[in-house]
């Protein structure tokens, strides 16, 4: 690409100058980053600037005052745009939504604010990536946490058409948590119904797919610990799929042993009891669904996994 090539690019990606909206979408854009929310108020009190409040002013990548307000994770200025009426979930040139940027800056104050008020906590699905993959990704199990409890999907869904299909495409949440060794993480999306076999509903996407690599599998192959293989096995992940070439040479890690012995031995009673509880419960807020069942509170806490008590 030529150094004229690359100014044009630049040059249609900064805001036009007779975009009416600039001017006051600037100043906002300006106030929000200096933090400033008395100015910011003051601003959003006359109507010239209110009608801007979801324009977009910047260099490189335009954006909404909330979408910037979101990324530095000033909290007050974000509440205060909201109240103006700042469209929550306005896309940038990069499909991010002002949640997504809060997420990958892990601003859990600002998170939490926008899923209050309604922030899709999917994201865009324009956007190959997500709000909950990011925080997988990043081992931030407070916003996963709180991107799951407003209804976050934790099995990936195809955004590719499909002649793009392949094996990176349906790895989902699951996978990112353990290949990034986020036990926590891992753990709380199981909890939240994620699938323990491919992390992936999508039969089709998987039939497209020469060889699927299942999470028990992954988490062999990059050397997870034998908490994951454990996890995996207490909610119910098919031991049988890892397609594993065993030999002599074959190093016999713990989380190996473990799932060749969960091979021979079938599962106890309590624990299949509690993968059939778990499954009749609904998909969202199995966590609230657990609280009402009519049950003592040490066989709510083994459905839910806290065997603390057991203990």
């Amino acid at each position: 690409m030529s150094l004229m090539d690359i100014s044009k690019v630049f040059s249609l990606l900064q805001p036009k100058e007779e975009d009416e909206h600039n001017e006051q979408c600037q100043a906002l854009n300006n106030a929000v980053r200096r933090d400033d929310v008395s100015l910011l108020s003051d601003l959003l009190s006359q109507e010239s600037y209110r009608k801007s409040i979801n324009a977009r002013s910047g260099w490189g990548v335009p954006v909404t005052p909330l979408r910037t307000a979101a990324a530095l994770g000033h909290l007050r200025c974000v509440e205060v745009l909201l109240e103006h009426g700042a469209e929550i979930d306005s896309l940038d040139v990069k499909a991010q939504t002002p949640l997504f940027t809060a997420v990958s800056g892990k601003h859990l104050d600002c998170v939490v604010a926008l899923l209050k008020a309604g922030a899709d906590p999917n994201g865009s699905q324009y956007n190959n990536c997500s709000p909950v993959l990011t925080a997988a990704r990043e081992g931030d199990v407070d916003v996963l946490r709180e991107l799951l409890r407003y209804g976050a999907e934790v099995n990936v869904k195809p955004k590719v058409p499909d002649w793009a299909s392949n094996a990176t495409a349906c790895r989902g949440p699951l996978y990112i948590s353990a290949v990034y060794g986020h036990l926590d993480c891992f753990k709380l999306l199981l909890l939240h119904g994620a699938n323990p076999n491919y992390n992936c509903m999508d039969e089709k996407m998987l039939a497209r797919i020469k060889q699927p690599k299942t999470v028990l599998e992954v988490c062999l192959r990059n050397g997870c610990g034998v908490e994951y293989i454990q996890l995996l096995i207490d909610f119910g992940a098919d031991v049988y799929l890892p397609n594993l070439i065993i030999d002599k040479t074959t190093k016999q890690t713990k989380a190996l042993v473990l799932l060749l012995k969960e091979r021979v031995c079938p599962k106890t009673l309590m624990s299949q009891t509690r993968l059939a509880i778990r499954r009749y419960l609904p998909f969202a807020r199995k966590e609230l669904a657990i609280e009402n069942l009519d049950l003592p509170l040490i066989l709510r806490n083994y459905l839910r996994h806290d065997t603390s008590e057991l203990l």
